[in-house]
């Protein structure tokens, strides 16, 4: 287990990392068929002053690249050198996945479905166990770096449990565009975070394999007003200034395609949209179906579904929900 002792000197994974000192630990989990060993790089910067731990992690999903540049900008930039305290950056946790641009494990199971993990079981679970064993404990706060899934273009947002008070005063602070509440997901890292009382941020933003600039520059300026906050920013950088407010959405909804076809979206994510605005074309590719997919409800539009085609049932477009439209759709439910 990762510790830090009376005279301000981490240990983790076997290596004493001392105050004002910094180090690359590679965590060796498992081989490849041809036993070459896969290594995940753990990157810690340490201040000679004593202060929070603050954990940084992306690339549980491996093919989601956006989350994987936000903690490379902030490792280049030196963002991660804090003026007190230790930060702990792990820009790919899925190396495998990470290899193959896939979103599993070679055992095929999310490891992002298999937290806390198991000791004796499959590859995954052996990873995320050894993870919350030996690196987890020393954190003070987390913030974990997505994307949205597939095709579906997420817009830069930090998702919370609801009537998670703290999470909520963090989320005010690292100022995404938009903050979602969310269940939290059985078994995820984010959910074995909370159990063991451990303050997390999950950014969402951008798709899979894809990296988009705009969603990074979201991500990287966030976790510099919370480092700021936490009095770890070094006086060299300045906290940037947030453009608005980040916009809270309690209740959403998925609009669904009603026919196969080509999808011709016509809004950019998260917009504003109004009941009955023209947001998006489903056409067939013989020029005899055109169909116009109108908003159900005002709204902002978070997730887009940038596949080309889609199959009738698809999600198309994620819409937040005011409390009445909600209770209507609940009720009609």
């Amino acid at each position: 287990m990762a510790v830090i002792d009376e005279n301000n000197v981490l240990e983790i994974l076997d290596k004493k990392v001392y105050p004002g000192k910094n180090a690359i630990i590679n965590f060796n989990m498992a081989k490849l068929y041809t036993t070459t060993a896969v290594e995940v790089p753990i990157i810690i910067e340490r201040s000679k002053k004593p202060g929070p731990v603050i954990l940084i992690t992306a690339g549980i999903h491996g093919d989601e690249i956006n989350g994987v540049e936000v903690v490379r900008q902030l490792i280049v930039k030196e963002i991660n050198k804090p003026a007190r305290g230790t930060i702990i950056c792990v820009p790919i946790l899925n190396v495998f996945g990470f290899l193959n641009m896939t979103r599993e494990f070679p055992d095929g199971r999310d490891l992002n479905r298999v937290f806390p993990g198991s000791k004796n079981g499959s590859l995954a679970s052996r990873f995320a166990y050894h993870f919350v064993q030996k690196i987890l404990p020393i954190a003070d706060f987390c913030m974990d770096f997505h994307t949205g899934g597939a095709s579906r273009f997420n817009a830069p947002q930090i998702r919370i449990k609801k009537g998670e008070e703290m999470a909520m005063h963090y989320a005010r602070i690292f100022n995404a565009p938009f903050t979602l509440v969310s269940k939290t997901i059985t078994k995820s890292y984010r959910e074995t975070c909370a159990k063991q009382g451990k303050p997390v941020l999950l950014f969402e933003g951008g798709k899979t394999r894809d990296s988009n600039k705009s969603v990074a520059k979201s991500g990287v300026e966030g976790v510099m007003r919370i480092l700021a906050h936490f009095e770890m920013l070094k006086p060299k950088f300045e906290v940037p200034d947030p453009t608005g407010e980040t916009i809270f959405i309690e209740h959403s909804a998925w609009m669904r395609a009603k026919y196969s076809g080509l999808l011709h979206v016509k809004i950019p994510c998260g917009k504003h949209v109004e009941k009955g605005e023209y947001i998006a074309t489903i056409t067939d590719p013989y020029g005899k179906l055109r169909h116009k997919v109108k908003a159900p409800n005002a709204g902002y539009i978070f997730n887009v579904n940038e596949s080309p085609i889609v199959y009738q049932g698809d999600a198309i477009f994620h819409i937040s929900l005011s409390t009445e439209s909600y209770e209507q759709e609940a009720t009609s439910a």
